[in-house]
């Protein structure tokens, strides 16, 4: 009995363990459906076919800050052209203007990928490019034929596509990139007066400090070539990637570019001068032999390129993070096969409203 007695519980005591009990319990129906909850959430942070309209920035006087960016894309590509203009448009912080640079086939499935989808408010004009400026001109004696396509020569020919009056700078890009920062701090590289471009040079890199790729001349062009003899280029000087740039159009016209980029376009259908090399020929080796050692250089944050050389990666999760522009240069496209870090470019991934282009793989969304 005294045992017993010493065990007794007071009404005091029971009433307050059924009040802690009672919230215990509910704290525990709360919690747990909101832990499932997390454990299920999407690994994307970002889907743009769920996001809202996009609203132009405020603040800034449209004719004096608008940002003109040049992408050049076709049929085949269109997948890609249009993820990169929405990373552009949904990370600028000040007006955009598109140029789309495209083929008569493209024209209209592309007009209609932009005006039924959250882009349709984007500044853009869409331009068709005049195939009769390259015809008889390209010739890739080796690596990838998909380089011989006119429209990858488009970037020579900025003159004539754009405004008859438009001067000053303009951003080109290729239509396999994501645009992760404020474009607007890409256009204000400083190119030096008198010089055309700014390029971001292959061997200075980022990507090179972690020791990744190394390319020089001798990669892109055939210095057994008497005219290339000629100008005392060095094969080891390193190159440098013409997927993204910013150009000084006054300058380009003042110094008569497209003249010497058609020449040796030219001129490589008549004799070897690049196409057999490693490099694999296509609209790069004309830029660098026209602008050998004559540009001013890009941030190499602006540009971290090779991810579609390999599908595997050799970049870091959180340098892909903090990279301003992704280049997926190389046969391994993000909407083709798969290749580094699509979670990057799936972020930006629109879904042909005709349906007419669908993902080759299985995209993944969880």
């Amino acid at each position: 009995m005294p045992i017993l007695a010493a065990m007794a519980i007071s009404p005091r005591k029971i009433f307050l363990f059924l009040v802690f009990g009672g919230a215990i319990a509910l704290l525990l129906a709360f919690h747990k459906p909101s832990r499932k909850k997390l454990m299920q959430a999407p690994k994307l942070v970002f889907d743009s076919r769920n996001a809202g309209e996009l609203k132009p920035p405020s603040g800034f006087d449209a004719a004096a800050d608008t940002i003109p960016v040049v992408i050049s894309t076709d049929e085949g590509r269109l997948m890609g052209a249009v993820a990169a203009i929405n990373s552009i448009a949904t990370n600028a912080k000040s007006p955009v203007k598109f140029y789309l640079i495209t083929d008569q086939d493209a024209k209209d499935h592309l007009e209609q990928w932009i005006m039924k989808t959250r882009l349709h408010s984007i500044n853009h004009e869409i331009i068709v490019f005049n195939e009769d400026w390259v015809k008889g001109k390209i010739n890739v004696r080796g690596g990838r034929q998909e380089l011989a396509s006119p429209i990858n020569y488009a970037r020579f020919y900025l003159p004539k596509l754009l405004p008859p009056d438009f001067n000053g700078k303009v951003i080109y890009l290729d239509d396999d990139v994501i645009v992760q920062g404020d474009i607007t701090q890409l256009y204000n590289t400083k190119v030096d007066e008198t010089l055309v471009m700014a390029f971001s040079e292959d061997c200075n890199t980022v990507s090179n400090r972690f020791g990744l790729f190394m390319n020089t001349y001798a990669n892109y062009i055939n210095f057994g070539n008497e005219n290339v003899k000629k100008l005392g280029m060095k094969p080891g000087t390193c190159s440098f990637n013409t997927g993204v740039f910013v150009a000084n159009m006054t300058e380009w016209k003042n110094q008569k570019i497209t003249d010497k980029l058609e020449f040796w376009t030219a001129l490589n259908t008549e004799e070897n001068v690049y196409g057999a090399q490693q490099g694999g020929g296509g609209s790069q080796p004309p830029m660098m032999i026209v602008f050998y050692n004559q540009y001013s250089k890009i941030d190499p944050m602006w540009h971290i390129r090779h991810l579609g050389w390999t599908a595997g990666t050799r970049y870091s999760r959180q340098f892909i993070m903090e990279a301003k522009l992704l280049h997926w240069n190389g046969r391994f496209k993000p909407w083709g096969r798969t290749s580094q870090h699509m979670d990057a470019w799936e972020r930006y991934y629109i879904p042909d409203p005709t349906g007419k282009s669908q993902l080759t793989r299985k995209f993944r969304m969880f």
